[in-house]
């Protein structure tokens, strides 16, 4: 029996199993082979991979965790998570079960786009929601900004980077929010997007008419869950959709940890979607089991 089983194997529940493994701590490290970045072709704003491909980054670290013998990766998918026996047992969807007395859910969050024709298509190669991440590849450039949530935060944003904004008005900008936009220099077009579709290396969004930018900033997709493990095990959740944890990655459930961007702290305003955050979060929650397990 390991002493944790890993559910997700992105860049938090990764981080986790190397600091674990380096403690000598047993851990079973589970990947569906399902990532939130699981499209995008590039990393950025992460310290020595600035550019490199997420499934490098997996590849290179699943490598590196074959040098402790404590850790072990399994190919596989999750079905239920429920507290048996002072512990957790972990059902896979190809039948197999295992336990343990300490649970990490590293299974990240989902993102549900706008209904936008060909906006999935483009998801993580010209459409993107992080300007930290994506942002400074379109220095001298056009973007447009889809939806009128954030809008305004977004152009500020990406205004020092030097990118001319188009911002596409989803029928939630009233005129004072145009008025302002406009004042930041952005160009709004008020007609919804009906289609969005590559057109040579950039985008032709659809809103009335055919409009051309190099990318797209998405401000209106909603994010839930990946997986159902935090409603199967009852977990507090936070506003954001989030499931809330401790300073060292603690549920409301005892033996439960989470990392990565399906949790956060109530004092952090929202969910917070980075490799290098990811990493740390899962760093900090498998310190706080090897100190819990240290003290017997």
């Amino acid at each position: 029996m390991s002493d944790v089983i890993i559910i997700g194997a992105g860049p938090a529940g990764l981080q986790a199993a190397l600091t674990l493994g380096r403690m000598h701590r047993s851990a079973l490290v589970v990947d569906s082979g399902e990532y939130r970045n699981g499209t995008v072709l590039h990393m950025h704003n992460v310290v020595t991979n600035d550019g490199t491909a997420p499934a490098e980054f997996r590849a290179t670290a699943r490598a590196q965790l074959q040098q402790y013998d404590t850790i072990e990766l399994r190919q596989g998918r999750v079905s239920a998570v429920s507290p048996a026996d002072g512990g957790f047992t972990v059902r896979f969807e190809d039948g197999t079960v295992e336990h343990a007395p300490r649970v990490m859910l590293t299974t990240g969050m989902r993102d549900d786009l706008p209904d936008v024709a060909g906006l999935a298509e483009l998801w993580g190669v010209r459409a993107f929601n992080c300007p930290f991440c994506d942002g400074h590849e379109f220095a001298g450039r056009t973007v447009g900004v889809l939806g009128a949530e954030r809008a305004e935060h977004i152009v500020r944003m990406l205004r020092p980077i030097g990118v001319s904004i188009v911002v596409f008005d989803d029928g939630a900008l009233d005129d004072d929010r145009r008025a302002e936009l406009e004042s930041l220099g952005a160009v709004v077009h008020r007609a919804p997007v009906t289609s969005v579709a590559p057109d040579g290396e950039g985008v032709r969004v659809a809103a009335g008419t055919a409009v051309g930018v190099d990318g797209l900033f998405v401000t209106n997709a909603a994010m839930r869950q990946r997986a159902p493990f935090a409603d199967q095990l009852g977990l507090r959740m936070l506003p954001s959709g989030a499931i809330e944890i401790d300073e060292m990655g603690r549920t409301s459930l005892a033996g439960v940890s989470a990392a990565g961007d399906l949790a956060h702290r109530a004092s952090v305003p929202g969910v917070m979607a980075a490799v290098t955050l990811a990493a740390a979060a899962g760093q900090l929650a498998a310190i706080g089991i090897v100190q819990e397990l240290a003290m017997g």
